[in-house]
């Protein structure tokens, strides 16, 4: 029998995400999942209806065009321009994708060759450090370290080799919940030209920012050529498992990114397209709404996770939170995160596998507040157990 081993060397050590595996500890003990982010109510009925309105009328229940239904595409090059007076043409420089997941992946496929070196935001989120892999090429993590989460542009620029291709950012970035700011922008976007590199931006919680505004890096003086913009509409409208995201840039970057695309799921989310269509044209007070409502369950969770005893980092944006767990004489956010369904029936997420530095993270816990109010209220009541 062949005794070689039957998974990618690239894909060693990466197994079942963190996600899968807490996420079925929370089915098989009932216990309130406070780790996944996604919400527990649909979006806007108006875009339920018109995603089944779309299948009714037989709008995408076939293949739809491989960059994307123009209507979509159409919708997402005039979002770019009403939020950040980014201009896109929607034929040439907007892509969609099945999520951001799938545009984080081919384009880190399409832009990077095996033995570069791409900078990312430790902790990233655990697709890109095994999208880098399977490109061939080697992550080089940037720490954000507790309690403000703020990159080192001093370590930044030391990071920086004649190996480096790539700079992968992520504003607001999960799961600390830190917002880069115009400054911090402006001294990446500033490497980026320096040193001839391509960025790609995973902006997918762009309209959760709660102080402040998002500033895309695609703005910026000679970053628009350099800069794959991605984000999705699952976050913003709650409609996760639709799986509609994007990618924009120059025509070049895009068609890059479309060759490695069409390769992965080639098209998906017919219908769902033409109803992300119209969710991108919803009035300022959809955005506003989902902002404000979103940042007061951020306030009611951190309230009640203080409450119990646990540090709190307090978001930016996103809908997490960053917790630490050393209050209680914890050190190891992966054996609290396994004990703590049976302890008080929560589930939360162990930053600490986000980090390649294990001491970074290791006693960091993220929990989510895109619920009910009655389930965080509950996981509240549940978790100050933990103190008694």
């Amino acid at each position: 029998m062949n005794t070689r081993p039957l998974l990618n060397r690239r894909l060693d050590g990466l197994g079942t995400t963190i996600f899968a595996e807490m996420s079925a500890l929370a089915t098989a003990t009932g216990s309130i999942n406070l780790g996944q982010g996604f919400p527990d109510t649909d979006g806007p009925a108006e875009i339920a209806e018109a995603a089944a309105r779309a299948i009714h009328d037989g709008r995408g229940n076939q293949y739809p065009p491989g960059p994307g239904v123009p209507e979509l595409r159409t919708a997402i090059a005039e979002h770019q321009q009403r939020f950040y007076g980014l201009t896109h043409d929607p034929d040439t420089e907007v892509l969609v994708t099945a999520g951001a997941t799938e545009a984080i992946a081919a384009a880190l496929l399409a832009l990077l060759e095996p033995g570069d070196e791409v900078i990312a935001l430790e902790p990233f989120f655990d697709s890109y450090a095994a999208c880098i892999a399977m490109a061939g090429a080697t992550r080089v993590p940037l720490t954000l370290r507790a309690p403000s989460f703020r990159p080192d542009l001093d370590r930044l620029r030391d990071l920086i080799t004649p190996r480096t291709r790539l700079l992968l950012l992520n504003t607001p970035h999960n799961p600390t919940g830190m917002v880069l700011t115009p400054g911090e922008l402006s001294a990446i976007a500033a490497l980026a030209v320096e040193h001839d590199l391509l960025v790609v931006t995973d902006e997918v919680y762009e309209h959760l920012v709660f102080h402040g505004a998002h500033h895309p890096i695609a703005a910026l003086p000679g970053m628009r050529e350099r800069t794959v913009s991605i984000s999705s509409a699952g976050k913003t409208f709650s409609f996760t498992g639709w799986k509609v995201g994007w990618a924009t840039g120059t025509r070049d970057l895009v068609t890059a990114v479309r060759t490695a695309k069409q390769y992965l799921t080639y098209v998906s989310a017919g219908p769902f397209q033409y109803a992300i269509a119209e969710a991108l044209r919803l009035p300022d007070a959809y955005f506003d709404g989902f902002r404000a409502d979103l940042q007061r369950k951020r306030d009611l969770l951190g309230d009640g996770l203080r409450a119990a005893g646990f540090e709190v980092y307090q978001p930016q944006g996103t809908y997490f939170i960053t917790t630490d767990i050393t209050p209680f004489g914890e050190k190891d956010a992966y054996a609290f995160c396994r004990a703590l369904p049976e302890r008080c029936g929560v589930v939360a997420i162990p930053n600490s596998v986000f980090y390649d530095d294990p001491d970074a993270g290791r006693s960091q816990v993220r929990f989510t507040f895109c619920k009910k109010d009655d389930v965080l209220h509950e996981a509240v009541s549940r978790l100050r157990s933990l103190s008694s």
